[in-house]
């Protein structure tokens, strides 16, 4: 409760918690949320994220073995799926676009036919007698197959590409101390270092390409480290700071100031992944820092928004 105190009084609307299904009834982590819905406790808005691919060892280097492999039996478990999570679409918390629960579905991609997922869990939403679903897909492809979605959110940070060119896959090769497939075999994980970006670069860049269709959602990343977990492999987004992430939040608000109030999403990521150094916590470094970056200019934004002509 104290977690959704600090983000109410900073602004931030609702809460976006991670969901898996793996398929014939398999869940993992579930509890959490199981109590958030069963106690009304915090009382604040939240929607679900299903995060649909399979847990593999990729984190520790070894992206070949699969912890939990992620699954999709048909149409019986498609319903089943939506059975599990209806409690919460039908809770007075759950964030809604339009009256619509809204959904987000982290690979989309990796659905055998998103279409009929799609048509499916529409069909069982208007049986359960919900208005319908807003389903959103968080992808940076983009082709036909996401065309029954309501919107789409690019992974962060979208438009930030490293520059390319031989040299500068050799520079990069030695920054990560990556000397080929044989070498790396013989000196093992001893000599590998994490890839390190500038953080200010990623917010230079920031949405420089990002589509202006309304379907389109802006997604902020505060900071990355995943080195915790990847460890030599991780990559680091470094020199993160408030007054950074201020640029980078800004560009995201602006995005979104002119659309229909149902319609301003900004989604940020994340709330507390320690693991991956990406957190708008508090922390001993910054203190309250990012949190009151967001309260001062989300109120900006609302003040500009009931200033604005449409």
């Amino acid at each position: 409760m104290a977690q959704a105190r600090m983000a109410k009084q900073c602004g931030i609307e609702a809460f976006c918690y991670w969901h898996y299904w793996f398929g014939n009834g398999r869940r993992i982590l579930e509890r959490p949320f199981a109590e958030v819905l069963q106690s009304g406790e915090p009382n604040f808005p939240f929607c679900l994220a299903w995060a649909n691919q399979s847990w593999s060892g990729i984190w520790y280097g070894n992206p070949k073995e699969i912890l939990v492999q992620q699954t999709h039996p048909g149409p019986e478990d498609e319903a089943a799926h939506f059975h599990a999570v209806l409690p919460a679409f039908r809770d007075q918390r759950y964030l809604r676009v339009e009256g619509k629960p809204l959904f987000v579905v982290f690979a989309p991609f990796e659905l055998p036919n998103p279409n009929s997922f799609i048509a499916h869990w529409r069909q069982l939403a208007a049986q359960a007698g919900l208005p319908g679903l807003f389903l959103v897909a968080m992808t940076n492809y983009i082709d036909d197959r996401l065309a029954q979605f309501d919107a789409v959110i690019p992974h962060p940070p979208i438009d930030f590409h490293p520059p390319r060119g031989l040299i500068k896959r050799i520079v990069k090769r030695l920054r990560r101390r990556d000397f080929g497939s044989f070498v790396n075999q013989l000196v093992g994980d001893r000599l590998r270092r994490p890839l390190i970006h500038s953080y200010s670069d990623v917010v230079k860049s920031a949405f420089s390409k990002f589509p202006a269709d309304p379907r389109f959602l802006p997604c902020i990343l505060p900071n990355w480290d995943n080195t915790p977990r990847s460890g030599r492999r991780g990559m680091v987004f470094e020199k993160s700071s408030p007054e950074l992430f201020r640029e980078y939040l800004v560009k995201g608000l602006a995005l979104i100031e002119r659309r229909p109030p149902e319609l301003r999403i900004c989604f940020i990521k994340a709330w507390n992944e320690w693991a991956e150094g990406n957190y708008l916590e508090p922390d001993l470094q910054f203190g309250h820092a990012y949190l009151d970056v967001i309260r001062e200019e989300m109120f900006r934004s609302q003040a500009a928004s009931d200033d604005a002509v449409y």
